[in-house]
Protein backbone atom coordinates (compact mmCIF):
# COMPACT_ATOMS: atom_id res chain seq x y z
CA UNK A 1 0.00 0.00 0.00
CA UNK A 2 1.20 3.55 -0.59
CA UNK A 3 -0.48 6.44 0.36
CA UNK A 4 0.38 10.04 -1.33
CA UNK A 5 0.41 11.05 -4.92
CA UNK A 6 3.42 12.67 -5.10
CA UNK A 7 7.46 12.49 -6.74
CA UNK A 8 7.90 9.80 -3.47
CA UNK A 9 4.62 8.27 -3.70
CA UNK A 10 5.39 7.58 -7.80
CA UNK A 11 8.63 5.83 -7.26
CA UNK A 12 7.26 3.18 -4.70
CA UNK A 13 4.39 2.44 -7.09
CA UNK A 14 5.81 -1.40 -6.95
CA UNK A 15 4.60 -1.56 -3.83
CA UNK A 16 1.04 -0.42 -3.98
CA UNK A 17 -0.36 -4.19 -3.88
CA UNK A 18 2.30 -5.16 -1.38
CA UNK A 19 0.16 -5.93 1.34
CA UNK A 20 3.40 -6.46 4.01
CA UNK A 21 3.99 -2.50 3.60
CA UNK A 22 2.47 1.10 4.14
CA UNK A 23 4.61 3.76 2.11
CA UNK A 24 3.23 6.33 4.06
CA UNK A 25 4.61 9.61 1.35
CA UNK A 26 1.88 12.00 1.97
CA UNK A 27 3.15 14.41 3.98
CA UNK A 28 3.94 17.70 4.08
CA UNK A 29 5.80 18.91 1.06
CA UNK A 30 7.33 22.47 1.47
CA UNK A 31 10.01 22.20 4.10
CA UNK A 32 9.49 26.41 3.94
CA UNK A 33 6.21 26.19 5.38
CA UNK A 34 5.10 27.02 8.38
CA UNK A 35 1.08 26.42 7.78
CA UNK A 36 0.34 24.32 10.77
CA UNK A 37 -2.93 22.96 8.81
CA UNK A 38 -1.08 20.95 6.61
CA UNK A 39 1.13 19.37 9.65
CA UNK A 40 -1.63 18.53 11.77
CA UNK A 41 -3.21 16.79 8.17
CA UNK A 42 -0.02 14.36 8.26
CA UNK A 43 -0.25 13.84 11.81
CA UNK A 44 -3.58 12.89 11.73
CA UNK A 45 -2.91 10.48 8.67
CA UNK A 46 -0.25 8.97 10.64
CA UNK A 47 -2.13 7.91 13.93
CA UNK A 48 -4.59 6.53 11.78
CA UNK A 49 -2.39 4.66 9.74
CA UNK A 50 -0.36 3.47 12.64
CA UNK A 51 -4.26 2.82 14.26
CA UNK A 52 -5.19 0.71 11.46
CA UNK A 53 -2.15 -1.13 10.22
CA UNK A 54 -0.58 -2.80 12.97
CA UNK A 55 0.47 -5.88 11.20
CA UNK A 56 2.07 -3.71 8.55
CA UNK A 57 5.52 -2.88 8.19
CA UNK A 58 4.89 1.06 8.12
CA UNK A 59 7.79 3.12 6.03
CA UNK A 60 8.07 7.05 7.15
CA UNK A 61 10.33 9.63 5.15
CA UNK A 62 12.18 11.96 7.47
CA UNK A 63 14.40 14.47 6.40
CA UNK A 64 17.92 15.20 6.15
CA UNK A 65 17.45 18.88 6.83
CA UNK A 66 18.02 17.73 10.58
CA UNK A 67 21.75 17.99 10.11
CA UNK A 68 21.87 21.47 8.64
CA UNK A 69 22.07 24.22 10.92
CA UNK A 70 20.57 26.75 8.67
CA UNK A 71 17.49 24.34 8.99
CA UNK A 72 17.20 22.48 12.23
CA UNK A 73 15.07 25.37 13.84
CA UNK A 74 12.53 25.34 10.92
CA UNK A 75 8.70 24.45 11.88
CA UNK A 76 8.96 21.38 9.15
CA UNK A 77 11.87 19.76 10.73
CA UNK A 78 10.57 20.50 14.32
CA UNK A 79 7.51 18.02 12.54
CA UNK A 80 9.18 15.24 10.81
CA UNK A 81 10.86 14.57 14.11
CA UNK A 82 7.78 14.55 15.96
CA UNK A 83 6.18 12.11 13.44
CA UNK A 84 9.75 10.09 13.24
CA UNK A 85 9.21 9.60 17.29
CA UNK A 86 5.27 9.24 17.09
CA UNK A 87 6.18 5.73 15.07
CA UNK A 88 8.85 4.56 16.88
CA UNK A 89 6.68 5.04 20.27
CA UNK A 90 3.59 3.40 19.06
CA UNK A 91 4.00 1.05 16.35
CA UNK A 92 6.09 -2.16 16.10
CA UNK A 93 7.35 -2.50 12.65
CA UNK A 94 9.01 0.08 11.02
CA UNK A 95 11.78 1.79 8.47
CA UNK A 96 12.69 5.32 8.72
CA UNK A 97 13.79 7.06 5.52
CA UNK A 98 15.69 10.74 6.01
CA UNK A 99 16.20 11.75 2.62
CA UNK A 100 17.62 13.94 1.36
CA UNK A 101 16.87 16.42 -1.50
CA UNK A 102 15.18 14.80 -4.46
CA UNK A 103 16.09 14.82 -8.33
CA UNK A 104 12.75 13.92 -10.00
CA UNK A 105 9.87 14.75 -12.55
CA UNK A 106 7.81 16.59 -10.47
CA UNK A 107 5.83 19.80 -10.00
CA UNK A 108 7.01 20.62 -6.69
CA UNK A 109 8.76 23.52 -7.03
CA UNK A 110 10.52 23.79 -3.47
CA UNK A 111 12.69 20.62 -4.46
CA UNK A 112 16.56 21.25 -5.02
CA UNK A 113 18.21 18.10 -5.94
CA UNK A 114 20.79 16.24 -4.62
CA UNK A 115 20.20 12.22 -5.13
CA UNK A 116 18.11 10.77 -8.05
CA UNK A 117 14.79 9.69 -7.00
CA UNK A 118 15.07 6.22 -8.84
CA UNK A 119 18.64 5.44 -7.09
CA UNK A 120 16.91 6.67 -3.40
CA UNK A 121 13.94 4.09 -4.27
CA UNK A 122 16.69 1.83 -5.51
CA UNK A 123 18.55 2.12 -1.93
CA UNK A 124 15.11 1.97 0.50
CA UNK A 125 13.47 -1.14 -1.75
CA UNK A 126 16.53 -2.81 -0.75
CA UNK A 127 16.50 -2.46 2.28
CA UNK A 128 12.45 -3.13 3.04
CA UNK A 129 12.92 -6.42 1.33
CA UNK A 130 16.04 -7.54 2.69
CA UNK A 131 14.77 -6.43 6.47
CA UNK A 132 18.09 -5.02 7.35
CA UNK A 133 17.65 -1.56 9.38
CA UNK A 134 14.45 -2.59 10.01
CA UNK A 135 12.86 -0.34 13.16
CA UNK A 136 15.97 2.18 12.42
CA UNK A 137 16.66 5.42 11.26
CA UNK A 138 19.06 5.09 7.74
CA UNK A 139 20.06 8.31 5.71
CA UNK A 140 19.19 8.36 2.41
CA UNK A 141 21.06 10.85 0.33
CA UNK A 142 24.37 11.57 -2.03
CA UNK A 143 27.51 11.08 0.06
CA UNK A 144 28.75 13.92 -1.64
CA UNK A 145 27.32 17.49 -0.57
CA UNK A 146 26.72 20.23 -3.53
CA UNK A 147 27.45 24.01 -3.06
CA UNK A 148 24.12 25.82 -4.32
CA UNK A 149 26.87 27.90 -6.75
CA UNK A 150 27.93 24.51 -7.68
CA UNK A 151 23.84 23.24 -8.93
CA UNK A 152 24.12 26.63 -10.18
CA UNK A 153 26.41 25.97 -12.68
CA UNK A 154 25.07 23.08 -13.52
CA UNK A 155 21.99 24.11 -14.47
CA UNK A 156 23.07 26.88 -16.15
CA UNK A 157 25.59 24.64 -18.32
CA UNK A 158 22.67 22.25 -19.70
CA UNK A 159 19.61 24.17 -19.72
CA UNK A 160 22.21 27.26 -21.84
CA UNK A 161 20.43 29.60 -19.55
CA UNK A 162 21.83 32.22 -17.41
CA UNK A 163 19.81 31.66 -13.63
CA UNK A 164 18.52 34.66 -12.02
CA UNK A 165 19.31 34.65 -8.39
CA UNK A 166 20.67 36.19 -5.19
CA UNK A 167 22.85 34.04 -2.95
CA UNK A 168 22.38 34.54 0.84
CA UNK A 169 25.53 33.01 2.34
CA UNK A 170 24.15 31.04 5.55
CA UNK A 171 27.10 28.97 6.44
CA UNK A 172 25.42 25.80 5.87
CA UNK A 173 27.19 22.53 5.33
CA UNK A 174 25.12 19.58 6.71
CA UNK A 175 27.16 16.17 7.62
CA UNK A 176 24.85 13.57 6.20
CA UNK A 177 26.47 9.83 7.41
CA UNK A 178 26.20 7.77 4.69
CA UNK A 179 28.08 4.88 5.93
CA UNK A 180 25.85 2.47 7.40
CA UNK A 181 24.42 2.13 3.28
CA UNK A 182 27.80 2.58 1.99
CA UNK A 183 27.94 -1.39 1.03
CA UNK A 184 24.67 -1.23 -0.30
CA UNK A 185 25.03 1.73 -2.41
CA UNK A 186 28.32 -0.55 -4.02
CA UNK A 187 26.43 -3.53 -4.55
CA UNK A 188 23.82 -1.27 -6.27
CA UNK A 189 26.12 0.29 -8.32
CA UNK A 190 25.34 3.77 -7.73
CA UNK A 191 27.65 6.08 -8.43
CA UNK A 192 28.36 9.21 -6.03
CA UNK A 193 31.08 10.50 -8.19
CA UNK A 194 31.81 13.51 -9.71
CA UNK A 195 29.61 13.00 -12.67
CA UNK A 196 26.64 12.58 -10.82
CA UNK A 197 25.27 15.84 -10.61
CA UNK A 198 25.40 16.46 -14.38
CA UNK A 199 23.79 13.48 -15.45
CA UNK A 200 21.24 13.54 -12.84
CA UNK A 201 20.32 17.36 -14.27
CA UNK A 202 20.89 15.85 -17.78
CA UNK A 203 18.40 13.28 -17.11
CA UNK A 204 15.02 15.37 -15.66
CA UNK A 205 15.87 18.63 -16.82
CA UNK A 206 17.63 18.67 -20.27
CA UNK A 207 15.94 20.25 -22.64
CA UNK A 208 17.94 18.10 -25.31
Amino acid sequence: MVLGSGLVAGGFKEFARDDRYVVFASGVSDSTTQDKAAFEREEQLLEKTIREHADKTVVYFGTCSVYDPSQRELPYVAHKLAMETMLEERHPHYHIFRLSNLAGSTRNPHTVLNVDIDDAVALCSHIMRSGSFRNQVVNIANSINYAVPEIIGALETILHKKGNYDLIDKGSNPEIDTDPIADLIRVLDIRFDKGYLDRSIRKYYSPE
